[in-house]
């Protein structure tokens, strides 16, 4: 009920209204973000689907997956999917502006002081105490997104996700190949989905 009355709001915004708040919110996230492009992910999830409601769980999931699987850096590839998904190419050209501005302005500012930063007690323990931070981070969206598996009540995407933990962990099978197996068997699923419904429509 809150997404509905959220998206609702979206849609009754104007143009420009709709564009500031997608580049802010993403400027801001990036801005706020330390540890790389997978700590952005369930910001993304907290400001897209829980609190502005322009994004379901289950769009979000995917638009994570296909962030994650194709190349360059997560971060962007994630922005770029979330805004052309609420505001079309010119939604992505604002949320990739809005999520590559800031490390670029701290980076810029960090490497005029690089030997200071790096060789500061100080600082590499500000930076030990932030992986911490990330590593919550991350375990909270990966549990979150696991109890929206095991919700949809499927046995086949609750084994692809354990096999793939397994195949990584214990086997340290290349990543490549886990996203390419993954996705033909998302593939197959999915076609075997929509012919099992066209049979049913039919009978």
């Amino acid at each position: 009920m809150l997404i509905n009355i959220e998206r609702t709001a979206f849609l009754e915004m104007n143009s420009l209204q709709k564009y500031k708040k997608l580049f802010f919110s993403t400027f801001e996230l990036s801005a706020c973000t330390f540890g790389g492009g997978f700590v952005i992910i369930p910001l993304m999830r907290k400001k897209f689907v829980e609190e502005l409601g322009w994004i379901e769980e289950d769009e979000m999931m995917d638009l994570t997956a296909i962030a994650q699987s194709s190349p360059g850096a997560i971060a962007v590839n994630a922005s770029i999917l979330v805004g052309y998904h609420v505001a079309g190419f010119s939604g992505a050209m604002l949320t990739v502006l809005g999520t590559i501005l800031p490390p670029l302005m701290i980076i810029s500012i960090i490497s005029m002081f690089y030997q200071a930063f790096r060789d500061n007690a100080i600082v590499n323990m500000v930076m030990a105490g932030m992986l911490c931070g990330v590593a919550a981070v991350i375990c909270d969206v990966v549990i979150n997104m696991a109890k929206t598996i095991f919700q949809k009540k499927r046995l086949l995407p609750v084994i692809v996700m354990l096999g793939s933990f397994v195949a990584v962990r214990f086997f340290s099978v290349n990543i490549i190949a886990i996203i390419l197996v993954c996705g033909v068997i998302g593939a197959a699923d999915t076609w075997h989905q929509g012919k099992m419904r066209k049979v049913g429509d039919k009978q």
